[in-house]
Parts: C-alpha cells; structure tokens; sequence
C-alpha cells in the first residue's frame, strides 16, 4: 500500500500565490481596500521577517551619512543593539553629496536631541544597520527630546570600518608595504646610534627644554603671529603703495648695477683708507695721549674760572666804553673829565717873552645881546700854558 504523497514545495507556493492574488481580488471587489493603484518597485518594499515594532504612534528622523556602505531600506533601528525602527528611505542630498536616510522609530521611544547615529555590521558578514547614540554627558540634561522631523547633521553620524577596509591594509602591509624593510631599518638605526647614546640623551634633553621653553611662551609666540598677521594685512591692504614704491626703486637699482664698479673702487678705497688711519692711530697713540694730560691743568682752569671768562669777554668786546660806563650817559651827550697833574718836583718856567699889558675891555651889560657867552658870564681870559721843566734834565716842553 502506497502512502499519499506530499505536495511538493513550488506546487505549494503556486497555490499560495492564487490564493493571495484570489483574497485580494475579493477584497478589492468588496471594497475592503481603496480603489488606488499600489505601488510594488522591488523585493525591498517587503518589510523584513522578525522587524521592530513601530507601535500605534511612529515618528520620523533624518540622519545625515557621509558613507552608508551597503546599507538598505528596511534596515533595522537599534538603540543599545535593541532593534527599535527601521529604515525608511535612501536618498542622495544634491548639494552636499552625503546620504539622507530616513529612520522610522517606535513613538515610545524617547531619545535625547543631540543623539548621533552610526552606521554598523551585526557580524562579520552579517548585515549594516544604523545605530542610535547618545552622546557621553558631562553635566546634567536639559531635556531635549529627538522630535518628528529632526534632523541628525553629518558632524553627528558615522560608520564602522569595513571587514573590506581592514583586509585591505593588512594587505598592503603584507605585500610591499614595508615589513620586508624592517629589519634594514633596525640595522641602520643601530649603526646610527650604536656608539653615540650620550650625543642621543643630550639630543634628547635639549629637545626637551627647547619643546618647554616654547611651551612657556606659546603666549608670545601667538602675540607674534597675531601681529604678523596685522602686518600681512596692512600690507595686503597698501599692495598699491608697495607697487609704486617697488617700481620707483627699479631706476635707482638699475644705476647702482651700473656704477657697481665705482662702488667696489670706493669701498676698497675706504678699507685701506680705515687700515691708514687705524696704523697712523696706533703710532701717535703715546703722543695723543701725552697732549691731552697736557690739556689736563688749562682744561681744569677754565673749568674753575666758571662764569667769570664769559663776563670778561663781554667787557673785553665793548672796550673802551663798557655796559657799565654806557650806565652813566644821560641823553644824548657824554661828559667827560681830565685830570693833569705834574710830578713831584717839577719846576715851572715863566715864558720868555713878557706878556703885554692887557687892554681893559670895557665890561658889557648883562642885557647885551652880542656880547660873547663867556664875557657875561664873567669869565676870565685864557693864560698862556707856561712850560714845564723836569728835573731830571730834560728838554723844555
């Protein structure tokens, strides 16, 4: 007796397949779905068997990815490797060049506003998924709470590194990447150094107190570059004034490579005139030095004379009438007084000649007018000057 035999596994799809294309035919026949037509583009749109649950009350986030590697729609959600949503769409951003990737997440779940996201891989080749992260606090919260709409910007998102990535480095370390070459450079390291351990510590210790002597004044390190930077920038806003003034230069460089000859004459000229002068110093060094202790006892004296050689020269230039004597001129006239008085001893001679009798002139009245100033003052007649003989043998004067 045969026993019935089984179905096999494409009769029981084909089956399955009527039966889904038979219930949706009735229910749109019954009205139970609306009369719009839907919308299938791939296998993609199927939701993953085992997926999150989004709940009665889902909300959605925009991540910003630089590189989503292998990433699909549908992926799973986490937060803390708990699947929590998935993900929505995949799009490219036209102006930045990163992905867009819109997140579906559970409406019970409640995460912080400046939570980052990360692209990962379940295992080793398992599949890429995006991981929720909230960032490492240092102070208390504020509160803020991952809304409907938010954006999660490129600064807060990244990736694992691929297994492909590490292969890959392993692979150019491995295959002319130098571990060949490693052994040559250890040898050379040692013939460099072998030997020389004290130069290398000194090396060291000054490299060091170099490095913290920098540091100590990284402030005026940084004041010199600040002001360095001042200086480009006012140079950068004169470039017209540095023009002109660069272009005027050009003649006067052009005259002094012309008279380049002249000038290295004139210098040569100069040094053996500096190696005269230098010699001529040095041989009238002794003598230079003897004229000046001479100097020594008149520069003192004047120094003490102190103020009384200047007023001395002030009477000397206005001999013989000085500012003290021009004190005692009142107007316009200057009296003026001689006295003459004959020596001790002298012997006065009567003149040889006697003098004739005089003729009484008759005296005028006072109220004459043509009579001379000295008549009506009364004043005598001059006298002769009788000469004098000195004693000593002289001639008569």
């Amino acid at each position: 007796m045969r026993s019935p035999r089984l179905p096999s596994a494409r009769a029981a799809g084909a089956g399955a397949a009527v039966l889904a294309a038979a219930g949706l035919g009735l229910a749109l026949a019954l009205g139970a779905l609306p009369p719009v037509p839907v919308r299938f583009d791939g296998i993609e749109d199927l939701p993953l068997p085992g997926g999150a649950d989004l709940g009665d009350h889902p909300y959605t986030v925009t991540a910003e990815i630089a590189d989503v590697l292998s990433l699909v729609p549908q992926a799973a959600v986490k937060v803390n490797d708990v699947a929590v949503g998935r993900v929505s769409a995949i799009e490219l951003d036209p102006e930045t060049w990163s992905a867009r990737v819109t997140l579906t997440l559970n409406g019970d779940v409640r995460l912080p506003a400046d939570a980052g996201a990360r692209v990962e891989q379940s295992s080793l080749l398992g599949e890429k998924y995006v991981q929720l992260v909230a960032p490492a606090r240092r102070g208390p919260a504020d509160g803020a709470r991952l809304a409907d709409g938010d954006v999660i910007p490129v600064a807060r998102t990244s990736r694992n590194t691929e297994v492909e990535e590490v292969f890959g480095a392993l692979s150019l370390l491995l295959n002319g990447g130098g571990v060949n070459q490693l052994k040559t450079i250890t040898r050379e390291l040692n013939a460099a150094l072998g030997g020389r351990e004290p130069e290398v510590r000194s090396l060291l210790h000054r490299v060091d107190t170099l490095v913290t002597n920098l540091d100590a004044h990284r402030g005026d390190i940084t004041r010199a570059l600040d002001g360095l930077n001042r200086l480009s920038t006012t140079l950068a806003g004169r470039k017209k004034d540095i023009g002109t003034v660069l272009t005027g230069l050009s003649p006067g460089l052009k005259t002094l490579e012309n008279q380049r000859g002249s000038l290295i004459t004139m210098l040569r000229a100069l040094d053996t005139l500096s190696g005269v002068a230098v010699s001529t110093v040095e041989a009238s060094k002794k003598d230079m030095v003897a004229d000046l202790k001479a100097l020594a006892p008149t520069l003192t004296a004047l120094a003490d004379a102190g103020a009384d050689l200047p007023e001395s020269l002030q009477v000397l230039l206005t001999y013989p009438f000085t500012d003290e004597v021009m004190k005692g001129i009142k107007g316009d006239y200057l009296n003026t007084y001689l006295h003459l008085a004959a020596a001790p001893g002298t012997e006065v001679i009567p003149p040889l000649i006697p003098a004739a009798e005089p003729t009484p002139t008759p005296t005028p009245s006072p109220t004459d007018p043509k009579a001379p100033t000295s008549r009506r003052q009364g004043a005598a007649s001059p006298l002769p000057l009788p000469a004098l003989t000195p004693n000593d043998g002289g001639e008569h004067r």
